[in-house]
């Protein structure tokens, strides 16, 4: 497939850094803003095309971390990814969390939504939506109608890091389709639990910025045909120098194209983890 020409651009919000979470609580006024998502809460998976070379795009890595700590979605578990592209390294600043395969991934959404041309910050939700955070009504309806969604069943088992050179991280996922009518790949996702940078040059120079659930791997690790059900061990080798403690694993169901994501869950990788 040809590449998308790139316009190099960022789409200004200027409303990103004023957006409040709390009209999102407003439907279920019992629950705390910092109340942990409870199991039964329906995944929404929200991922973030970003780049430490953009200028709009701090206030959205803000307002993604905000939506990871605070989970303001009643009924809904909110799972971010934050990607990097690459296609802001050569004005200045190289982003370390940039990569190729994401600047494809936003592609392909690009394709999908009929954009003509990508930009950042982009937020696409669960594959198939597109996400305008300067406008709070849309936001607002977007996320409250996916978490009334059914999604399929996704589970992580608990998570293991096993030997130093190379550090490995296995686990076991299961997902169950037997109530899908359109088969799905099982995704997995190796991303850091949180991350900072001292931003040098480029448009955010001088900048210190900090990122939530930054994709450093994503993986196909298997296809779940409609009507069955998924369950497969899961190993991959992890990056010299990343801490194996800040790191989380994402697991979805979605469509080829990419297309509309089905299922989701995420396992952190912690001490704590269970």
């Amino acid at each position: 497939m040809s590449r998308l020409k790139y316009s190099g651009r960022s789409e200004s919000s200027p409303l990103l850094s004023l957006l409040p979470l709390l009209w999102l609580c407003a439907a279920s006024p019992g629950q705390s803003q910092s109340a942990p998502a409870p199991q039964a809460a329906t995944p929404i998976l929200i991922e973030l095309f970003t780049s430490e070379g953009c200028s709009s795009c701090p206030p959205a890595d803000a307002w993604l971390q905000q939506m990871d700590a605070s989970q303001p979605i009643p009924g809904a578990q909110a799972i971010v990814l934050s990607e990097h592209v690459d296609y802001w390294d050569q004005e200045g600043w190289k982003d370390p969390y940039s990569s190729a395969f994401f600047t494809q991934r936003q592609s392909d959404y690009v394709r999908l939504l009929g954009r003509s041309s990508a930009y950042t910050p982009q937020t696409i939700v669960n594959g198939a939506t597109e996400l305008q955070l300067s406008d709070p009504v849309q936001l607002n309806s977007i996320l409250l109608k996916a978490a009334k969604a059914a999604p399929l069943p996704v589970s992580i088992g608990a998570v293991s890091i096993e030997g130093n050179s190379p550090t490995v991280l296995r686990a076991h996922i299961d997902a169950d389709g037997s109530a899908s009518k359109h088969s799905a790949d099982v995704v997995a996702v190796v991303a850091l639990d949180h991350a900072e940078s001292q931003v040098l040059h480029g448009e955010n120079g001088g900048k210190r910025l900090s990122h939530a659930s930054v994709a450093l791997d994503l993986f196909r690790i298997g296809k779940l045909e409609k009507g069955k059900v998924f369950s497969q061990d899961f190993q991959t080798k992890i990056k010299s120098g990343v801490d194996p403690k800040n790191l989380r694993l994402i697991v979805f169901l979605q469509e080829p194209g990419p297309g509309a994501v089905l299922g989701a869950a995420l396992r952190e990788v912690s001490p704590s983890a269970k």
